[in-house]
């Protein structure tokens, strides 16, 4: 079985980082590295020249970020797979990269194995994204839908809580009864799974309706 040899760009501004990858492949024959870059602006003038299957960036890059420059890339040479290499695993972060359409999002303590096969998939035309950066996407998700489960008349009046309004103080401010609002009330701590004004404040927090 012939094995498809996979042709790699890679852009990182640690010289020691850039050095060990250029090393790891090279040892394999199942890739080669047609350069290895410290800037956005050297990786675009090396794809004047020659294009790889693969641009392996840096998120944080001078001049511009991984990001800005696989989109660039994107524009001038579509038929090249994306893959974000980087230290940063928070999930405003990531979503960010993804909704640009990127084949990959790996963080820098990835196992040399698994990035091998991460982008081997990636040539196979499956995106693919570290697991600890999925693992967090999800619990994000989980908590936005415990966010969704309340209504929006039940969010006001959890800030007006957070806020130590008495059941009569809400009622008058939202014109509504008392009744209503202790009624709002006990719906919204069995919704959060608080008990306490402690944990509702907390469960505010985390779900920026403060």
């Amino acid at each position: 079985m012939v094995t498809m040899l996979i042709k790699i760009l890679l852009v990182d501004d640690h010289r020691i980082l850039l050095d060990g990858l250029k090393a790891l492949f090279d040892n394999d024959s199942e890739f080669e590295i047609i350069a290895a870059v410290s800037s956005p602006a050297e990786a675009l003038e090396k794809l004047k020249l020659q294009q790889p299957d693969i641009l392996l960036t840096d998120y944080t890059l001078p001049g511009m970020t991984g990001l800005e420059l696989s989109t660039k890339v994107k524009e001038l040479y579509p038929n090249i797979k994306r893959v974000i290499l980087s230290m940063h695993d928070e999930g405003h972060l990531v979503k960010q990269v993804m909704k640009e359409g990127v084949d990959g999002y790996l963080l820098k303590n990835i196992q040399q194995g698994e990035l091998k096969a991460a982008l081997r998939q990636i040539m196979q035309g499956m995106p693919y994204i570290s697991p600890e950066i999925t693992k967090q996407l999800m619990t994000g998700l989980a908590n936005e839908s415990k966010h969704v489960l309340l209504t929006d008349r039940e969010q006001e009046i959890v800030k007006l809580i957070v806020k130590e309004f008495s059941n009569k103080q809400i009622a008058e401010k939202l014109f509504i009864s008392e009744r209503t609002v202790e009624t709002h009330r006990k719906n919204i701590f069995r919704k959060t799974n608080t008990a306490s004004l402690v944990g509702l404040v907390k469960f505010a927090l985390e779900h920026n309706i403060m």
